[in-house]
């Protein structure tokens, strides 16, 4: 391969390592005669699939030349860093190799913007058209739109591509336009409008034809830094419940922010990425998409930031004690879905499984229950602890915490300090 090729290679990967947005994707491609590689699965880039097999893809930057100049990335217009360019050719003939080669199963694409939207996107879509149309690749493609691409190359990129996204970065618009003057909401928000308007057609289209073309089957996701600006978790999570009532919609990422830029004052001074913050995140988001948590009642006015010592689910709980206890025989699924400790597998086991004997504390183990914490919120014939109301919340949660271990956390992980505050 070429040396050159290789070179390129190595600025415009490492360029492209801050995205998070590319851990699964959700589709299914079968075999084909005369095409190379298939998709099956849900995890992409050395995540595991269903059937427990990992799977890794190609996550590689068209260019890393912007004309943008966002305060929180890498690669925005006045860095100095190395800078490299692959030809659509160059990246077409590298994913060919490597997956020739047995190293990737797939492709994850993006690329900083030159020139402007529409040149940067039409080559993109060069890219991934060639790949299925030239070389018949079968494969993974997630392919990241740009923001204010026209709907003509967003339709067609559609039509290749398993997944698409498009990044909003910050959860507030005046908070964007801050560390990004360049972008707004509108740039974002209508490439999203229009690969939902292709999805729902092509799923029309399908109904009345077999073999019309699919658009984007694993729908689309997006990405938002976590801790680069003073948003509340509550500003986060109202903007992702939004975002997942729209029917293709599939996942809302959150990146605790790098300080790549630290010279660049509209940031704040944290030595490392928020890593609790972002995990409770993904926490919360799971309870939203799973299980049937409104927002206002993970994050409201009263608690506009997620606990970072305890789940969000626990936090809930210990709110609301005169939810509990539960009686793990009678309460049904949705109010078992809401005890720490039992999770929609768990819910499921239970409520099949009272119908044909009660549940004692032993039965419940075996179901998979995480009885150091459900102990406190249920009741079951045998059952010897003393519920979150026989004791209190607070010693609930410090039982709890202290049972954790109190693991030791970087308080400037929790600390959202700007440099020109005093």
């Amino acid at each position: 391969m070429d040396d050159k090729v290789l070179e390129k290679l190595k600025v415009l990967a490492e360029s492209a390592k801050y995205d998070v947005s590319c851990a699964s994707s959700g589709t299914s491609r079968k075999s084909k005669s005369g095409a190379i590689g298939s998709a099956a699965g849900w995890g992409i880039c050395h995540s595991f699939a269903e059937d427990g097999r990992c799977i890794s893809l190609l996550k590689i930057m068209l260019t890393n030349y912007c004309i943008f100049d966002c305060a929180y990335c890498i690669n925005r217009r006045s860095n100095d860093i190395p800078r490299a360019t692959l030809s659509v050719t160059e990246l077409v003939n590298l994913t060919i190799e490597f997956y020739r080669r047995n190293y990737i199963e797939g492709l994850f694409l993006s690329s900083g913007v030159v020139r402007n939207a529409d040149y940067t996107m039409e080559r993109l879509v060069r890219v991934v058209k060639d790949l299925r149309t030239v070389y018949r690749f079968n494969g993974y493609i997630h392919l990241k739109s740009i923001p204010g691409a026209s709907q003509e190359l967003v339709n067609e990129a559609g039509l290749y591509a398993d997944r698409m996204s498009v990044n909003i970065e910050i959860p507030n618009e005046k908070s964007l336009r801050l560390l990004a003057p360049e972008k707004d909401f509108q740039s974002v928000f209508q490439p999203m409008r229009y690969i939902q308007q292709g999805v729902l057609q092509s799923a029309e289209e399908r109904k009345r034809f077999r073999h019309a073309p699919r658009f984007v089957p694993a729908g689309q996701s997006t990405q938002m830094i976590v801790g680069a600006t003073s948003d509340s978790d509550k500003d986060i999570l109202r903007l992702s419940s939004a975002l997942y009532q729209r029917p293709t919609m599939k996942r809302v990422y959150y990146s605790g922010f790098i300080p790549v830029n630290e010279y660049d004052n509209r940031l704040p001074a944290l030595k490392q990425p928020p890593l609790v913050r972002e995990n409770r995140l993904y926490q919360a988001d799971w309870l939203l998409r799973f299980y049937q948590f409104k927002v206002d009642e993970i994050v409201n006015d009263a608690y506009p930031d997620l606990d970072l010592e305890v789940d969000p689910k626990l936090g809930w709980a210990l709110r609301h004690p005169e939810q509990f206890p539960v009686d793990i025989n009678k309460a049904d699924y949705e109010m078992l879905l809401r005890v720490p400790g039992i999770g929609v597998k768990s819910a499921k086991l239970i409520v099949v499984s009272r119908r044909y004997s009660r549940l004692g504390t032993e039965q419940l183990k075996k179901i998979g229950v995480v009885m150091k914490k459900a102990q406190y919120f249920i009741t079951c014939h045998e059952l010897p602890i003393r519920t979150i109301n026989e004791v209190s919340p607070e010693a609930v949660r410090q039982l709890l915490v202290r049972k954790a271990g109190r693991k030791k956390t970087d308080d400037r992980q929790l600390i959202l300090q700007f440099q020109d505050e005093p």
